[in-house]
This record gives C-alpha cells, structure tokens and sequence, in this order.
C-alpha cells in the first residue's frame, strides 16, 4: 500500500522489529517526519519527496527520490539509490473539505525536479474540484452503464468501497477526468473486455483501485491509450497512482497482460502488478497471465514499480526514453517444468525486458528475486535483459537474490 501526505510527529518505525518479522517493500511519498524512520526489516523499499530528521535501516534495496534530508552511504554498502530530485510528478488527487462542510477534491500541480513535500510552505498548489463534479460510485448499485453514462456526462469517478464487475470497458475520454477509489474498491472484468480503457489525451488522473482479473481471459486489464501514438501529453501527463492489479489471489482470473500502456508521456506512481501465488485460483494454468506490464509509449516514468510472478517476461518495455525509479520483482514460484518456462533456447524469462529496438532507457535501484518454492529443477539464465550496443540504455544499482529453488545449474 502507499502512505501520503502524512505529518509523523514522531519516529515511524516499517516493521515489527521486536519479533524479527520479514516486511518487503513499500512506498512513501509527501510526507514529514518530524523524528525519523526505521525500516529495519524492511527488504526493499522507494521514499518520495519526504522530509524527515533521520533514516536508519537497510536489507536490499532502498530507493530515495526527492528527498530533503536522505540517508548518507551509496549502493552497495548501503545499497542506497539517491536521486536528489523528482524529475517529473503530479502529486496524487484527494479528497478535502473547507471549513463549513463542502467537499472537493485538490488536484496538486505539476512539478518538475522537485524537492522534499508539496505543502511545506503552504497548501500544496493546484487546483480544487467541486464533489458535484463527481459521480459517487456504490457496489451494488452501478454498473458499466451507469458509470460510462456519468462519464460520457464530464462527470469525474469517485468509488467508494465495494467490489464492482464490469460487463463492458470503463472508457475514460475526456482530458482531465479524475478517477479516485476510496477504500482500494475493487474492478473485475467479467466478459473478457479490459476493465478500464484510458484514451489518448491530456492529464487523465487514475488512482486507488484493485482491478482483479476475471474469470473470463482478457487481453490486458487496463489499458492506457492506443496502438502506435504519435500524440505528445509532455505539457499535462496521464498519471496512474496506488494501482493494484491482481490475477488470482481473491478470485480465479486469467489475462495477458495486467497494465498496457501505449501512450506516450504516462507517470506511474506506486504500481503493483501480481500474479497470486497463493489464494483462489492460485495455479501455473488456473490464473494464468503473460505479463505484468508492457510500455509501448515514449517517455514513460514509474516511481515504484512491484511486478511479480507472471509466466513470461514481468515487465517488457518497448518505447523509448522510458524511466523507473525502483523496481521489485519475484519471478514465478510455479513453473511446472523447464521446458514449459523457457524460450528461444533459454531457461527461463528475464524479469526485467527491455526490447532490442530501443536506444534509450534509464532504471534506478532495481531488485529481481528468484523464489522457486513450487516447483523443482527450473532456473532462470537473466534476470534483466537489454539491447547490446544501446550506450543509453542503462540500468543503475541493480540486485538479485536467490531465496528458494534449483541450485544444480
């Protein structure tokens, strides 16, 4: 999960340090410490734009972009990735209220090469967007058609807690729609059709959803933008935050592919893309999905990326001057056999992919892990793969760790 926009006053400490608990990864962002942050435990973890006294802990992997006060050291020992500033960011919409009771939701403005929080010399700047701008959303209650209509009436989405199935394509067109969910509500596709599908064009804000893949297979659950863009968003970027998808885990589900973004200029903000390893439908053929995330447009930015046990490549990148600060990714625990996980004469798919044709590509602090508990005799030759002779395709302060499995080959 992500924590925003919190003021500690105080120490925060990220695990249950007294027991020795394992905790791995998560994300903070916004946020003033008025002590310090203990991560102790904590395996892998990404802080943006945060501010704090001090930083105590390390295992793997600890990212830190935009920070005012980071920890000192630098990968490997500590294996601290420091960049000191956001290059690009919206912070995430929220909902407010004024002082005699009416509702909005603030849109923060966009930075560049920010610095420490928003709202540390005032209110976070932007803009402020009446509730009546807002479509409710109730479990129960709507369905695709009455969410499309609410859209197709420039209405933006806000979607209290429930579970809502879908039996057609939430279709997000218009430029600067806001969609936020309030308690993680939940999207399953239930007809094989993407659960959202986010066009072409400027400023779109998604945030705060589950989307579970459903029983019916479908090509990917959200898609953002179409095929082949030429359209440039640079001035006002499609942004997705706190997006969870899950393939199995609650319900049996299958898909190709979780995320697709085709369009270009697309930020990424705490994305965690999973394939079960346990729970419902858990099972190499029962919830099946290629890949976590593939990214065809240019430009694309994710601060905190987590893709995890998908059946090919995790993550395949194909557009250009793309950019991730902090990666996570276990590779499958169930390949069935070597023969089933392999390609092109290979064992194994390589977690992170970037494809032969690209020529510029960055990735900061990025940790692959191989955990083959479920099954026997399988390895896996590359963890990332990228194009030879590509001198700006680079990938800084990378990690893999074997936990569990073959250890023969």
């Amino acid at each position: 999960t992500a924590m925003r926009r919190m003021h500690i006053r105080g120490w925060i400490f990220l695990s249950n340090f007294d027991y020795g608990a394992y905790s791995s990864g998560g994300f903070m962002a916004d946020s003033k410490v008025d002590g310090g942050v203990g991560s102790y435990t904590q395996q892998q973890w990404l802080s943006r734009n945060d501010t704090w006294d001090a930083w105590q802990g390390q295992v793997w992997n600890m990212v830190f972009v935009g920070i005012s006060n980071p920890p000192a050291g630098s990968w490997p020992n500590p294996p601290y990735t420091v960049i000191t500033n956001t290059p690009l960011i919206r912070e995430k919409p929220y909902l407010t209220a004024d002082n005699i009771g009416n509702y909005y939701v603030r849109v923060p403005a966009l930075q560049t090469n920010s610095l420490g929080t928003t709202w540390a010399n005032g209110p976070t700047p932007g803009v402020s967007l009446p509730i009546s701008q807002f479509y409710l959303a109730h479990d129960g209650v709507d369905n695709a058609a009455t969410l499309n209509a609410a859209l197709n009436a420039g209405k933006n989405l806000i979607f209290t807690p429930g579970v809502y199935h879908l039996t057609n394509s939430l279709l997000v067109t218009r430029s600067n729609t806001v969609v936020l969910g309030l308690g993680y509500a939940t999207l399953v596709p239930d007809t094989g059709k993407p659960a959202m599908v986010i066009s072409d064009v400027d400023g779109v804000n998604v945030g705060g959803l589950i989307f579970d893949a459903g029983a019916v297979k479908t090509p990917t659950i959200l898609q953002v933008g179409t095929t082949n863009s030429a359209l440039n968003h640079v001035g006002n970027p499609i942004f997705l935050y706190d997006i969870c998808v899950r393939v199995g885990g609650a319900i049996v589900g299958k898909t190709d592919c979780c995320l697709t973004i085709n369009a270009n200029d697309v930020v990424g903000d705490n994305l965690w893309l999973w394939r079960a390893d346990h729970g419902a439908g858990a099972g190499w053929y029962d919830n099946a999905s290629n890949n976590g995330i593939i990214v065809n447009g240019d430009r694309v930015t994710i601060y905190g990326l987590f893709v995890e046990h998908h059946e090919q490549y995790q993550t395949l990148w194909n557009g250009n001057w793309g950019r991730v600060y902090f990666y996570q990714s276990e590779l499958p625990y169930d390949p069935p056999t070597q023969a089933t996980w392999s390609h092109d004469g290979v064992d194994g798919y390589a977690s992170y992919k970037v494809a032969d044709h690209v020529t510029s590509h960055q990735t900061y602090g990025i940790g692959i892990y191989a955990v083959f508990i479920n099954t026997t005799d399988v390895s896996c030759y590359n963890a990332i793969e990228t194009p030879t002779n590509s001198p700006q395709v680079n990938i800084h302060n990378m990690i893999n760790v074997y936990i569990a499995g073959n250890v023969s080959a």
